[in-house]
């Protein structure tokens, strides 16, 4: 696997590194030796499977509190996605600032969402199947979420928004969000 930080802080995209031979190819998702060597944590709580019917669905942008703070490792699997994560740490130098990647099945990578990040994706394909590692147990108490759209942030989503969900589209705006 090969890391790129971006241009978040502790925020990263990770190419898979595929071996390809008669059959097919082979590629290691997760390796616990090589997220310790990068000095990432390496504890995880669950997996995830989302399936998303329509093209232009948004999912998002959630987070947990402290000291329920959730890492993600995101991977599509079937479809493509647009996947965006906020900075919602208060202190650090990229506070409020996003970042877009899209995933496919084929761009071998994924992306890495440290804790204190708000995360969401945008479905650009019908039947679009994204899976992904969490590093706490989802906790209900502990759920807060910041506006998809919110004009501060000013996400530049692709496409128009087929579908969201009425809790999707009702958090609060970034400024009276929890921290």
């Amino acid at each position: 696997m090969i890391f790129r930080e971006t241009a978040l802080k502790g925020a990263y995209v990770i190419e898979l590194e595929p071996f390809s031979d008669e059959r097919g190819q082979f590629a290691r998702s997760w390796c616990r030796e090589e997220f310790a060597r990068q000095g990432l944590p390496t504890e995880l709580a669950q997996g995830n499977v989302s399936i998303n019917t329509t093209r232009g669905t948004i999912r998002g942008m959630h987070y947990q509190l402290e000291p329920h703070e959730e890492i993600k490792l995101m991977r599509c699997v079937h479809g493509a996605i647009y996947d965006v994560i906020v900075d919602v740490r208060p202190g650090s130098p990229t506070f409020h600032q996003w970042i877009g990647v899209e995933l496919t099945p084929t761009a071998f990578r994924m992306l890495y969402v440290p804790a204190g990040f708000a995360h969401g994706f945008q479905t650009l394909a019908d039947d679009t199947e994204v899976n992904y590692l969490v590093s706490a147990p989802y906790m209900p108490n502990a759920a807060r979420g910041v506006r998809y759209n919110d004009p501060r942030l000013a996400i530049d989503w692709p496409l128009p928004v087929s579908r969201i969900s009425k809790q999707d589209a009702s958090w609060p705006l970034l400024e009276m969000a929890d921290a």
